[in-house]
């Protein structure tokens, strides 16, 4: 097996989930995690933006990765969310982290709010690779960001650090990712950080997605997934389609608070989330709900 073998098809990006005093939920967390390994998702990554990643304290963090890690008991691979805007503060964790004989790959989001040129994104990943132990995914996320990683920088980046593996393409440019599927050294994955998006993205040569859906819904997302790759494109199309009223509506009034409204309705975890975040408007959470009691 390759090293970018384990990264094709559906990652999921697991919420965190919190008890109405506002800690951390970690009964449901690992009700979480055996629900999405069991729906046959091909890796897990755990502490990426729809983790509320930002809002967990150094101690939180350690605390769930390590709940992860004796909850996936080795039955699929770990992705670590580690990015940030302080370039110092990400190396320095990767020195010190004890957890990465159990990770088998970090998700690096680009640096947010700082909004670097493409030279200051070369450089920071550049940091970043040196240091790290495991293999690296970039992710590409300006709507959040404020910033782009352009195709150049993206393939530069992947022909000189080989452990830079994939990207977590969620610029919503499909040419853009055209332009690093066509260019891009052999191995280098392409994910898509779009659900929505997905279905086209593969069938234009990506390698599969880190999905937010997946969490409620994934064994009819993997396998959507895993029947586009085979070029199973009316399979696909149909699991694509019988979900694309709820994607829809898990972005409608914030992630995650989307996806965490959906759980809370088939009692995996409550829709809490952490302040600025705050839970769906009642038409988001009406909606919702009629579309998950139609759902067969």
């Amino acid at each position: 097996m390759s090293k970018t073998s384990k990264f094709k098809g559906t990652g999921v990006a697991i919420v965190t989930p919190f008890n109405k005093d506002n800690t951390v939920d970690y009964k449901s967390l690992g009700k979480l995690v055996d629900f999405v390994v069991k729906g046959n998702v091909e890796y897990i990554v755990v502490l990426g933006t729809t983790g509320e990643s930002v809002t967990l304290s150094k101690e939180e963090k350690q605390s769930i990765v390590t709940h992860v890690i004796e909850n996936v008991d080795k039955r699929v691979p770990i992705v670590l969310g580690l990015g940030g805007n302080n370039t110092h503060e990400i190396v320095t964790s990767l020195k010190k982290s004890s957890d990465f004989n159990h990770i088998d790959a970090i998700l690096s989001v680009s640096p947010y709010y700082n909004k670097p040129n493409q030279r200051g994104i070369y450089q920071h990943y550049k940091a970043i690779s040196e240091e790290s132990p495991v293999p690296v995914i970039l992710y590409n996320v300006p709507g959040r960001t404020s910033s782009n990683i352009a195709s150049e920088t993206t393939i530069k980046l992947a022909e000189d650090f080989k452990n830079i593996i994939a990207i977590k393409e969620a610029s919503g440019n499909i040419e853009q990712c055209m332009k690093i599927i066509k260019n891009k050294p052999k191995d280098f994955l392409v994910i898509s950080g779009d659900d929505m998006l997905t279905l086209p993205m593969i069938a234009s040569g990506a390698d599969g997605v880190i999905s937010v859906v997946a969490n409620a819904f994934p064994k009819d997302f993997s396998e959507m997934t895993r029947q586009i790759l085979a070029g199973n494109v009316k399979e696909a199309q149909k699991l694509h389609y019988k979900l694309t009223d709820i994607i829809e509506q898990l972005f409608a009034d914030g992630n995650p608070a989307g996806i965490k409204a959906v759980l809370e309705m088939m009692k995996i975890c409550n829709s809490i989330v952490r302040l600025p975040l705050v839970k769906v408007n009642k038409a988001t959470q009406n909606a919702l709900a009629e579309l998950v009691a139609m759902y067969k």
